[in-house]
C-alpha cells in the first residue's frame, strides 16, 4: 500500500495518520481494542475509501454515546467511520453469529490491545 496517494485533490490516509487517530482515542478513552477493518485493512483503498476502526469498550454506557464523543476528538483530516461496541455487545453479537463483527475480528488489523484485554 502506498503511503498516500493523490487523485483529482483526494488522497488516502496514510498509516501514520490512521495510527494518530487511535491513539487519540486511547489516550481518552482507554478502549480494549481499536481494530481497522475494511480497504485500509485489506490494503486496498482507494481516494473515496473511508477509514474504517471497530473500537471495543468495557463500559456500561451506551456505545452510541462513546461513538459520539470519541467522534468529537478527532480531526477529521480523511472520512473516517467509527464503529463502537461494548465488550458485552460484541459477545453477545458473537453468540447469535454476527458475520460482520466475525469478519471484523477475523481479517482486520490490531492498532491497539490493552494489555490483559480479551476479545475474539
Amino acid at each position: 500500500m502506498q503511503d498516500t496517494m493523490s487523485i483529482i485533490g483526494k488522497r488516502c490516509a496514510s498509516f501514520d495518520e490512521i495510527y494518530r487517530q487511535s491513539q487519540r482515542i486511547v489516550e481518552k478513552f482507554d478502549p480494549e481494542k481499536i481494530i481497522l477493518f475494511g480497504s485500509y485493512a485489506r490494503g486496498e483503498p482507494t481516494p473515496e475509501s473511508d477509514v474504517d476502526l471497530c473500537i471495543i469498550v468495557d463500559s456500561a454506557r451506551a456505545s452510541w454515546d462513546i461513538r459520539v464523543e470519541i467522534s468529537l476528538i478527532l480531526d477529521h483530516a480523511f472520512p473516517l467511520d467509527v464503529f463502537v461496541k461494548t465488550r458485552q455487545e460484541v459477545e453477545r453479537r458473537l453468540s447469535i453469529g454476527d458475520f460482520f463483527l466475525e469478519d471484523i475480528l477475523r481479517k482486520g488489523k490490531v492498532l491497539y490491545e490493552r494489555t490483559g484485554a480479551r476479545v475474539d
